[in-house]
């Protein structure tokens, strides 16, 4: 058995590579660039590119990828052999300075969001240098790979990787700013954290055979109920099964040889549903990582005869599939501005923080609601099993009634200060994770960090990222406006804290304690006048607001143009979901269940007939013939009202998303009950696809 030492991150250029393949002031220049966010010193790029190319060859790689995240979902990329023509026309294989940090693949037919046209071909991706490079394997096949950002000729956004990396720099300037004023001359740089949990569904790859509609749209369109589900609730950290157990180990094989440190791994809520989780890292690295990571759970399910769903809802009565946040700030000194501690000073930190986070969601949690909005999430958000689509903030008992003496705290006076930091200096002591988990909370304050838990399992968390970050920068934007402009010369904490006690009186609305999934909550969410989009076409209408647009580009995040065409691309991409759901619905119902339901309507009929012969007659024969022969007429009217919904003429992108998502997802769903009666009542032998009972039992 070999330790997980002994090939962790054997497939990264790592540090540890680095060091061996760099020379002393090259390595000390790139990690610099690195650790501190600095431009890359261009002069070192050959050397370094000389250094990725030696290292790729001893390992077997043949080509190099400038690897990047389109906003289509997923990832990009185009591999190009290291061979080049030398000095006298003979083959040699180089690798240039030039070729690592800029690459020029064909932009045409990425969303683009009218930023450009079909016929500017031209797009540009760049090394990031603060992700590390990798190989990508294919059965003897390596691959060189460098993460990168995707941008058009004119230097606007084509990925989600670009404005996370702009929303880092943001938050830097905005947080280092305050820490200044707050007479913290250690703090230089700001780091955020994650820790991105992954939830998926395995599935047996005999029996998904039988399920286009899976293979075509990543769920099941049609599927009667089971017998049994996730009602017995014995699923959930259940005994893991060896079959399941050995894919487990493979993935978390295939992981470390990434450098991907994976922690966790269980049974989740509904049957044949896991999750796993990695400890936390900087947070870019954990995106990148958590990109790899669906692309290594689709690969090893397939080599162990199984398939990995990250559908947010494949299959309708059991839980869906999430992605949960875990995100905090921190700095160079180590410090984590989420946490307390002993230091007054980093105690008032902490509450600033917290009110940076509470002032940011109450300004901006519709953006935060947008963000996580697509076809798939609109299944999952505000049923029983992810949090509702309203932004709010949860923090605990012991949290809340700490903000609750501040806010009610007359005057800000020296004692009171000492009070307060005292208060929060007991925190550590309660437990290390003194909140209880509210699951039902979108936002919620979990010991030293916050977990985002309305995350679909298919998304590239780099959105959410880019959010969390944008809203941090504008609370601490906003924290140090405030104490700026406080009169007197009294004690900066003394102000600090007058402007916590402002932001707790103003942020009420936003925090909740209780259950969000009661409809009391949403009738309490409206009286409080916070958004509560039902869909993706209302949700992102909430990106378009001017003061959103406005503030991303005040802070360099997104342009207009940048932000309008996300949403546009958002749109196109909600719309052409629902439309190959849609349509294949349509040939799923013409071409496997009609003929089903008439298999059992003949098979009845002529039963029917064989008894009117013996003269004997059946009411429960002529029930369930009358029965099916409905269902079927229905079926055949719902299709031909489909069909009809599909061919009408649609222009307007935003006018065309809102009717798929009511006229199309009500036609959908009418169309679905009458299949999954059919169901019930047609012959197992008759039926063409595996039954949910058995997708969901059988691994």
């Amino acid at each position: 058995m070999q330790s997980i030492q002994d090939y962790y991150g054997e497939l990264v250029f790592s540090r540890k590579v680095m060091e061996q393949k760099l020379s002393k002031s090259i390595f000390k220049k790139l990690t610099a660039a690195i650790d501190n966010l600095e431009p890359l010193d261009q002069s070192i790029a050959g050397e370094i590119a000389h250094a990725m190319k030696e290292w790729a060859l001893e390992n077997g790689a043949t080509h190099f990828t400038h690897w990047f995240q389109p906003q289509r979902g997923g990832t990009a990329q185009k591999h190009d052999s290291f061979i080049d023509y030398g000095e006298h026309g003979e083959i040699i294989e180089r690798f240039s300075a030039s070729q690592l940090v800029q690459s020029e693949p064909d932009a045409s037919s990425f969303p683009s969001g009218g930023i450009r046209s079909t016929f500017e071909a031209r797009g540009y991706t760049a090394w990031d240098p603060t992700s590390p490079v990798f190989l990508l394997e294919a059965g003897k096949t390596k691959t060189l790979v460098i993460p990168s950002v995707f941008l058009s000729w004119t230097g606007e956004v084509l990925d989600l990787k670009t404005p996370f990396l702009r929303s880092l720099s943001t938050l830097n300037e905005k947080v280092i700013n305050l820490q200044k004023f707050l007479g913290n001359k250690n703090a230089k740089q700001v780091k955020v954290y994650a820790g991105i949990e992954q939830e998926y569904f395995l599935l047996s790859k005999e029996l998904v055979k039988s399920r286009p509609d899976i293979t075509v749209t990543g769920r099941t369109i049609f599927g009667a109920q089971p017998a049994k589900g996730q009602q017995m609730e014995d699923h959930y950290f259940g005994n893991i099964k060896d079959k399941v157990l050995e894919f487990m180990e493979d993935v978390d094989h295939q992981l470390y040889r990434k450098g991907i440190p994976i922690k966790t791994r269980h049974n989740e809520v509904a049957p044949n549903q896991f999750e796993l989780a990695p400890l936390h890292q900087e947070a870019n690295l954990a995106i990148d990582n958590n990109l790899q990571i669906m692309e290594i759970l689709k690969k090893v399910a397939a080599k162990h005869n199984m398939v990995a769903l990250l559908h947010e809802k494949p299959f309708l009565g059991v839980n869906g599939s999430g992605k949960h946040f875990n995100w905090s700030i921190g700095d160079n000194t180590g410090a984590n501005y989420f946490e307390p501690s002993k230091s007054p000073l980093k105690n008032i930190s902490f509450l600033l923080a917290i009110s940076a986070v509470l002032l940011g969601v109450k300004k901006f949690g519709g953006v935060l609601r947008a963000t996580v909005a697509d076809a798939g999430n609109d299944h999952r958000l505000g049923a029983n099993e992810a949090p509702p689509a309203i932004m709010s903030v949860y923090l605990g008992d012991y949290v809340s009634e700490i903000l609750d003496s501040i806010e009610k705290t007359h005057t800000i006076n020296e004692k009171a200060v000492n009070e307060i930091t005292l208060g929060v200096q007991n925190l550590p002591k309660v437990n290390k994770d003194y909140s209880d988990r509210n699951r039902t909370s979108p936002v919620a304050f979990t010991g030293n960090k916050f977990e985002f838990r309305a995350l679909g399992s298919s998304s590239n968390p780099a959105e959410a990222g880019t959010v969390l970050n944008f809203i941090a920068a504008y609370g601490f934007d906003e924290i140090y406006k405030r104490i700026e402009t406080k009169k007197g010369d009294g004690d900066v904490k003394k102000k600090a804290l007058e402007v916590i006690k402002e932001i707790l009186v103003e942020t009420k609305d936003i925090r909740f304690e209780k259950n969000g999934y009661s409809q009391d909550w949403h009738k309490e969410a409206q009286k409080r006048g916070l958004p509560n989009a039902k869909n993706t076409p209302s949700a992102l209408k909430l990106l378009l607001n001017n003061e959103v647009i406005k503030t991303f580009a005040k802070y360099g995040i997104l342009t207009e143009r940048e932000l309008k065409s996300k949403v546009e691309i958002k749109l196109e991409n909600y719309i052409k979901t629902k439309e190959i759901e849609y349509r294949y619905s349509v040939k799923v119902a013409n071409t496997l269940m009609l003929p089903a339901i008439l298999k059992q309507i003949n098979a009845l009929a002529k039963a029917s007939k064989n008894l009117n012969k013996l003269d004997i007659k059946s009411d429960s024969f002529e029930k369930e013939l009358k029965t099916l022969i409905n269902i079927y007429d229905e079926v055949k009217k719902l299709v031909a009202e489909m069909e009809t919904f599909l061919a009408l003429e649609h222009k307007d992108v935003h006018e065309t998303a809102e009717k798929f998502a009511s006229q199309g997802v009500e036609i959908l769903a009418k169309l679905r009950d009458q299949i999954d009666s059919a169901e019930d009542l047609v012959a197992d032998e008759f039926w063409p696809m595996a039954s949910y009972q058995k997708l969901l039992t059988a691994l």
